[in-house]
């Protein structure tokens, strides 16, 4: 008896041509080698590239560019120098129009790949780009060093622990890069140790930098190992000095070996503990760890497409589920007639309950919790909602949440999603009772791989 042919994989350090067929969630090129899919970082659709393997597994191959044969005429140079180096961005080297593209089929393939809804290819619309999709990031998270006995900032090289400096992020406002760069120089004259990692010593870890574009007020937060910073008043004195539009100082100490960036305690070391920032016609203000958008002005866009997904006549009940500071719900609360927001974490619900105090909208409420508790208990209070906001993390909805809308079906689902793969999986699990009306993706981060869409579906007359 023969033995079936076993096909022949790649294997690693194998070099062969490849011809790529669309971007992959990551932004990274994808093509297909004796029917194995192979993952290209930097390779573009319809180029002709030839690759050397450098990771191979069961299901998948990666590999890197060695050679482009036909380039695409979309390539274009990417205009910042550490681009290749720094990781933060994936799509410098694709022209603008072809980024927007790339984001749409990006959504498409998602529900391709995870759900069997049928026509949903023709309900995608195309991605609401920037008119100049550059300086739009509002804050920087860039790790401090010391390289050749010179204080660096900046973020980790891809796949490395080398902290590459950054001295002007394009994607970056100028006023966060000017800050850094400042404060780079402050530490540098004061001998203000920094964090090493390796050796557990030091002091200033992070610099964090937020901007109100709006307002032009900077907050500047430095994360700290420890509460005690050397020659402390000296660096307050230089900052107020050098850097007059910074209106708040504030110092948090993290003294754990985590990757996460802040801890548990913040001090405000000079100015105000928050600045102020206005989207539209409403004002917030911005805490050290107040989770804000980072692009304000694609988040007006974005906004004004959950608006235009609600189509509100003032007589809408809404939830606002995964509320925050309530940015959203108050985006609607002029033409709805009642908003009730919950979220699990207490701060943001006493952000969100100040900022509606604010803006004199009583015609909202906001509580800690989890939304799949809230709903069913309003409805058994005889309160229910027209509307239902969700605007989950990269996660997607949380399982009892879709279950509780399933059992209280509004009229109307928006769902605002920053992972189409997770969008994909919970609108399959939606469409019992649901159908999609149309999706909308919004970039809000021209430069890099991901989307936000906004989805609005309807509820089946059959189930009304």
């Amino acid at each position: 008896m023969n033995k079936p042919k076993q096909e022949m994989k790649v294997q690693k350090g194998q070099t062969f041509p490849l011809t790529i067929k669309r971007l992959g969630i990551n932004g990274e090129g994808v093509g297909y080698f004796k029917r194995q899919v192979v993952f290209v970082p930097g390779a573009l659709p319809d180029e002709e590239v030839v690759v050397e393997a450098t990771n191979v597994q069961r299901n998948f191959a990666e590999g890197r560019i060695k050679r482009i044969r036909k380039k695409s005429p979309q390539r274009v140079n990417p205009p910042c120098p550490i681009y290749e180096q720094c990781g933060g961005c994936q799509l410098q080297h694709l022209s603008y129009e072809g980024q927007l593209d790339s984001k749409r089929d990006i959504v498409s393939q998602a529900f391709e790949r995870h759900s069997s809804l049928k026509n949903v290819e023709s309900k995608i619309k195309s991605t609401i780009g920037m008119e100049d999709p550059w300086r739009y990031r509002n804050k920087s998270q860039f790790q401090v060093g010391m390289d050749k006995r010179k204080v660096i900032a900046g973020l980790y090289g891809i796949n490395s622990h080398r902290l590459i400096d950054i001295e002007n992020c394009p994607i970056q406002h100028r006023a966060t890069n000017h800050v850094t760069k400042e404060m780079k120089r402050i530490l540098q004259d004061l001998k203000i140790p920094v964090y090493d990692e390796k050796k557990r010593g030091g002091v200033v870890r992070t610099i964090v930098t937020r901007v109100g574009f709006e307002t032009g007020e900077v907050q500047l937060v430095l994360i700290t190992a420890q509460k005690d910073i050397p020659r402390k008043d000296l660096l307050l004195e230089e900052i107020k000095r050098c850097l007059p539009e910074v209106k708040s100082v504030v110092q948090n100490v993290n003294g754990q070996k985590t990757s996460l960036i802040f801890g548990d305690e913040t001090f405000t070391l000079a100015g105000k503990p928050v600045i102020q920032e206005t989207l539209g016609d409403i004002s917030f203000e911005l805490s050290a760890r107040a989770f804000f958008q980072l692009n304000p002005q694609q988040t007006v866009k974005l906004y004004d497409e959950v608006k235009k997904a609600a189509a509100l006549t003032g007589e809408e009940k809404i939830v606002d589920a995964y509320c925050g500071v309530g940015t959203i719900g108050l985006w609607l609360a002029d033409d709805a007639k009642e908003i009730r927001g919950m979220d699990t974490i207490e701060e943001s619900i006493v952000d969100a309950r100040k900022n509606a105090k604010d803006h004199g909208f009583e015609n909202a409420t906001y509580v800690t919790g989890p939304a799949e508790q809230w709903l069913p208990k309003w409805v058994s209070e005889g309160w229910k909602p027209d509307v239902i906001v969700v605007d989950p993390p990269r996660t997607g909805c949380d399982e009892k949440l879709l279950k509780a809308i399933l059992q209280v079906k509004p009229k109307k689902v928006v769902y605002v999603s920053c992972n189409p793969s997770t969008l994909a999986k919970d609108v399959q699990i939606l469409s019992k009772y649901y159908k999609v009306k149309n999706v909308q993706p919004v970039d809000m981060f021209p430069h890099t791989a991901h989307v936000e869409c906004v989805t609005t579906l309807k509820l089946k007359s059959m189930h009304k």
